[in-house]
């Protein structure tokens, strides 16, 4: 009796810590579900973290399975109940999955790696990631890839995966064309790649703001973005952001529209406050990174200059599609993200490489 090749995939138990290289069966097609044959994989900075089970935050998938997100692949079998997709196409894996249910609060999840405990059934259903040459996913996290985007190689369009996030940030935040954007934590790949998203959505000028002055330099060669690097005193930095936005207003007043706080791990709320203090009435201030101390807000500024505060945590189901036809009318331009790409065989040393502070996006291919 024939049977299907074995496949090579990574698997992760992080109850007793093993993460392996190995020879496995196929993933069996399942309803709702389709198997994709890998392209590419990008890597998170934390993945490392994930594996070595340093992010006991994270809610992960229990027992064995195969970690990894995002990806690009081309599907090779579609289960029942999927209707739109076939064989043959090229998608987006996203890896971020709401449920298709009309409750008030539907599960979600980050597939393969986290979710708030009420999701734990939907993380468990769905455990074979993209770090795989074969990867079963829910069809609800594959998205075809446009025509003017067929020529571009996998790791390249993977890019895609980094921008997803501050695109749902700026969406959230409302950001329009010709609006004026401050990007807090524009040094990290986010921030970086926040930067060009909100380029491609037509903001009229970009402040990238952060601390790493290298960083900062290669983004100040973009077109229509001025940066502005931190001090840590949340009042002289709210002067520079607000210099910035002011340097093509004539009558040096106002404030920016739009603000995305994507700095990560952060122990104090300077830089937080400082792009709050740089919004001009009517501004939005999104937040999407992390702060371990509590962000204390000028309750009068609020209310005088009708500003938001705006949680937002990933992208709505809408996003990916939309960001990828801002790449297929070029204006997201995907090589201005760098990338390294590795073997999947060696994913050890990628997940070391995207870790390092000011990595750029890692990819692997099998």
């Amino acid at each position: 009796m024939d049977t299907d090749p074995a496949v090579k995939a990574w698997r992760l138990s992080l109850s007793d810590g093993s993460f392996e290289w190995v020879d496995t069966p196929p993933p069996p097609i399942r309803p709702g579900g389709v198997l994709v044959r890998m392209e590419a994989a990008s890597l998170p900075g934390h993945l490392r973290a994930f594996v070595s089970g340093q992010l006991p935050s994270y809610h992960a998938p229990r027992g064995t399975f195969t970690p990894g997100t995002h990806g690009v692949g081309v599907i090779e079998q579609v289960g029942t109940g999927v209707y739109g997709l076939s064989p043959g196409q090229r998608v987006l894996l996203t890896g971020y999955v709401t449920a298709a249910e009309h409750v008030p609060e539907p599960a979600e999840a980050l597939l393969c790696m986290t979710a708030r405990p009420a999701a734990d059934a939907l993380l468990n259903d769905w455990p074979e990631g993209t770090l795989a040459e074969l990867a079963m996913v829910p069809a609800a996290s594959a998205v075809p890839i446009p025509a003017a985007l067929q020529a571009v190689p996998g790791a390249r369009l993977a890019v895609l995966n980094r921008c997803l996030v501050p695109y749902g940030g700026l969406l959230r935040g409302r950001l329009a064309a010709g609006d004026t954007v401050v990007v807090n934590g524009a040094d990290g790949g986010y921030g970086a790649a926040a930067v060009n998203v909100a380029l491609a959505m037509g903001a009229a000028r970009v402040v990238a703001a952060g601390h790493d002055q290298d960083a900062l330099e290669r983004l100040q060669m973009l077109s229509c973005v001025t940066t502005v690097q931190y001090t840590g005193d949340a009042g002289v930095d709210a002067q520079a952001l607000r210099r910035a936005v002011w340097e093509d207003n004539a009558s040096g007043a106002g404030g920016a529209d739009c603000a995305l706080d994507l700095a990560d791990g952060a122990d104090m709320p300077a830089a937080t406050l400082a792009a709050l203090g740089a919004l001009g009435r009517g501004g939005r201030l999104v937040l999407m990174g992390g702060m371990d101390v509590p962000l204390p807000v000028d309750y009068a500024q609020l209310t005088a200059g009708r500003q938001e505060i705006i949680g937002s945590a990933m992208y709505p189901p809408a996003a990916p599609a939309g960001l990828m036809r801002l790449a297929a009318c070029a204006h997201l331009d995907l090589e201005r993200i760098d990338i390294a790409c590795y073997p999947l065989a060696d994913l050890p040393a990628a997940m070391d490489h995207a870790a390092r502070p000011g990595a750029p996006l890692v990819t692997v291919t099998p």
